[in-house]
Formats: C-alpha cells, structure tokens, sequence
C-alpha cells in the first residue's frame, strides 16, 4: 500500500502557482487544472471574450481528451510544461477571438459532430430547427424523396436529413470547393456520402438539368452588408464573408430562390428557409409577390421568427 510517507519519497515535489504569477509565466511552475482554469478564465476575461470560464474549460478539457465535467473530477491534477505550452496556444487563439468551434475543428449539430474551419460557417442552434422541419417531411414521405441543401456550407443540413430519414437521397450545393471538401469530410465521418451528391457553383446552374426535388432547404446569407463590420470579431473576422453577406437589404438570395427555385421542385414540395431577426415579413412578401403558398414561419429558441416553409407556386 502506498502511504503518505512513501508518497513524500517517489512523487515529486508539487510547488503552488503563486498569487501573483502571471498568465503567460505559468509554464515555468507546476499548476494544477483549477489553477489554470482560473488564471486563463482571468486573461480571456480581460480580452473581452464572452463566457470566459467556460470558454477555458471546453478548452483545456479539448486538450486532456477528456469530457468537461471530468475537470471537476481533477482539480488537483497537476499538468506537464508540454501540456501547459500546448493550452496557452489555445488560450492565445481564442484571446484573438478565433471561435472556439475553429480551435477545436469541430461542433455538434443535431447531436452529429461536424468538422469546422475558416471555409464554413459554424452551424448554429437555430439552425437545428430548420434541419428537424426538413426531416420530419421528409420521413411522411413514401418511396426515396429527393432533398436538395442549397448552399451547404459545412454540409451539416444534408448530413443530418440523411441520418434522420434514411431513405432520402440528397444533392448539397455550394459555390465554395473548400466548404465541399469539407462537407464530403463529414458525410464520409457520418456514413452519408453514398446518399448526398455535391455539386459546386453559382445557383441552380451547378446542378443536373433536369433535377426535381421534393424538398429545398437553405440557410442563406442574410446579413444587410452594411452590418457585418458590426458583427462580434468571432464572425466578423473567422467566418466566410460571403457565407455572411446577404447584399444591402440581407434580402438578395430570398429574391433570388423566390425566383429561381420553383422549377427544380416537384408539384407539392416545400421550401424551407432560415433567415434574420426582425426579416420575418419582408421574406414572406417575397415569396408571395412570386405567387409561392407561405404556410408558416417558425419561430427560434428565444421565441424570434426564423423560418419560413412555403410551396411551390401553381
């Protein structure tokens, strides 16, 4: 049995982090997580970084592979140079408002991890919603619906229509090569790249002539040009600006489906849209100047309409 005096002889002597240690000297001492935890929740605070604490446990948790509750679990565990060297690079990134979800290379979406960089928008919340009314049609419908993501992005919308309603076959499009690089990454990770076809361009024209869906969904780009430089710098500066850019109004690519997209829909189909706060009733206008049936629109988690589901015009 190992006792507290023969502990003294074969574990190495621990020396506390003093007070007054700066963040960037704290390699030189050994520091324990709670004490890491503290001083980088300090130094992301002083760099105006929103939710400092847990922004600098989901980091250090990231780099230990271990699930962030389990840091509860080892307050006390004292961490190697090599390992402190390695965090305070992160720390660092994310003092410069790099977006935690690019540090790390991945988020969850719909309970899927999705592989992230500097190419794709990191999915959002809200954006869950519109992947779950996409499915749940999808799943009323009988033989192998056919579902297109316009604009992919991240490929996070395609993937999780095809983990939820596996008889579905899917086309995802984007303008960017590098957004579907890693699009085709994550459908491969997810076992969905057999039932997802991707195509690259500008619109409709990148697709197969004639192509009719019973399903398109997109979230498009929907910020007024003139409000990005106003965006946090984790958007501003790390996300695609024309993943963002949504022309003077935020409106341009509502204008452009409302027109374009009806005739690569089959009679009966829906189109479901995510768009801005506070855009619910010009985005409706659109669509019914353009003759399209708007059902309804959803609203997000803070009780904001976000969703438009709408069909084809007759």
């Amino acid at each position: 049995m190992l006792t507290m005096a023969s502990c003294g002889l074969l574990c190495p002597p621990f020396k506390r982090m003093p007070h007054s240690a700066s963040w960037e000297s704290i390699s030189s001492l050994l520091v324990t997580v709670l004490e890491l935890i503290q001083r980088s929740t300090d130094f992301l605070a002083k760099k105006g970084v929103d939710s400092p604490r847990l922004q600098a446990e989901l980091l250090l948790a990231h780099l230990l592979h271990l699930p962030r509750m389990q840091l509860y679990l080892q307050f006390e565990r004292a961490l190697a140079d090599v390992e402190i060297d390695r965090y305070r690079e992160l720390i660092k990134r994310r003092s410069g408002h790099e977006p935690l979800q690019q540090i790390i290379g991945s988020t969850s979406f719909c309970g899927l991890e999705i592989s992230v960089n500097r190419h794709v928008l990191v999915p959002r919340p809200e954006t869950e919603l519109l992947a779950e009314q996409g499915w749940t049609f999808l799943q009323r419908l009988s033989g192998n619906p056919e579902a297109l993501d316009f604009a992919t992005g991240s490929g996070c919308l395609a993937i999780a229509l095809a983990v939820h309603s596996p008889a579905t076959q899917l086309a995802a499009l984007d303008i960017s090569p590098e957004a579907l690089e890693l699009a085709r990454q994550n459908a491969e990770r997810h076992g969905a790249a057999d039932r997802i076809r991707f195509f690259q361009g500008d619109g409709f024209a990148a697709l197969p002539q004639p192509s009719s869906f019973d399903l398109m969904l997109a979230n498009p780009p929907y910020i007024p040009t003139a409000e990005i430089e106003k965006l946090q710098p984790e958007v501003r500066d790390f996300e695609p600006r024309g993943a963002l850019d949504g022309g003077p109004d935020g409106l341009l690519f509502y204008r452009r489906l409302s027109a374009e997209a009806a005739p690569f829909l089959k009679p009966g189909a829906a189109l479901m849209l995510e768009f801005g706060d506070g855009q619910a009733e010009a985005v409706r206008a659109i669509f019914e100047d353009q003759n399209w049936i708007v059902e309804k629109t959803i609203a997000d988690y803070n009780h904001r309409s976000r969703i438009v589901i709408a069909r084809k015009p007759v």
